[in-house]
């Protein structure tokens, strides 16, 4: 069942998804060459503690303990990366994946970031990943459907010119998810529309879920590496990770790791944010 959560709930997650918005800001400010990707979780530790918050990460999940605050996915990595003593090189791509509980609440978001200066194509696969992101938030409004955010994903990929030499692969398997009093919670959200899945539940208000589209230069198909945790691309292409986690209101989407609530972004679209019930 999708868990629905009174407008109070709302605002408790809110507060939950500005920790894990600022975890992100200092792990994205930090990134540059020579940095290793342990660095950058123990950045975000900081700042989730310093909030009076807890990692929803450093957890159990599914029987596997996964023993960082964030998921580190370079290049290839696409995500579930374990935080280590990787060193970040110029040009190389990185996924940070961060969750935060605050007072019960789940925050949960991700971005990809460019490490110094990039291939173009690289450049190009972050911001068409992100786009999808956004495209599939402004369908987070009461009376659509679930099928309209995965619709929305796949559609915005679809119609991007191709990389150099390369495709778009949408990863397969991998979506966004309910959150609330879980980080892993019903129902489960992919990034493209699967056929003989049906239009999947109305979404109402009170709904709230973590879109996060994942796109390769390459192929749709991954493998889990040794470690249990990280997922890679079968071809060796390069990949992104983009996540916020939006709850839908009667005003329409609030994008609750998002420090202006999804203003800026979804005004680009034509749709108005929810107001921020924090204010």
């Amino acid at each position: 069942m999708v868990e629905i959560k009174t407008p109070e709930q709302i605002a408790k997650m809110r507060a939950a998804g500005l920790v894990v918005a600022e975890a992100l800001k200092a792990c994205r400010e930090a990134v540059a060459p020579g940095v290793t990707t342990q660095e950058l979780n123990d950045i975000a530790d900081k700042v989730i503690t310093d909030h009076g918050a807890t990692s929803n990460f450093r957890a159990h999940h599914g029987g596997l303990w996964f023993p960082g605050v964030i998921c580190a996915s370079v290049n290839n990595e696409v995500v579930h990366g374990i935080p280590g003593d990787r060193v970040l090189q110029e040009g190389d791509l990185i996924s940070i994946d961060c969750g935060a509980i605050l007072d019960g609440w789940h925050g949960d978001a991700a971005i990809t970031v460019a490490v110094g200066e990039v291939r173009p194509e690289v450049e190009m696969l972050s911001r068409v990943t992100e786009g999808s992101m956004w495209a599939g938030i402004a369908q987070m409004k009461k009376s659509n459907r679930l099928v309209d955010v995965s619709k929305a994903i796949e559609s915005f990929i679809r119609r991007q010119p191709l990389p150099p030499k390369g495709k778009w692969g949408i990863t397969e398997g991998y979506g966004g998810h309910g959150i609330g009093t879980a980080m892993h919670m019903e129902p489960h959200v992919l990034n493209y529309v699967e056929r003989g899945r049906g239009k999947g539940p109305k979404l109402i208000p009170g709904t709230v879920l973590a879109i996060e589209p994942m796109v390769s230069l390459g192929t749709p198909h991954t493998t889990v590496l040794d470690d249990e945790w990280t997922v890679v691309t079968n071809d060796g292409t390069w990949a992104s990770h983009w996540e916020h986690s939006v709850a839908v209101t009667e005003q329409g989407p609030l994008v609750l790791t998002a420090f202006d609530g999804g203003k800026a972004e979804l005004a680009k679209l034509g749709i108005t944010a929810a107001p921020d019930p924090l204010g």
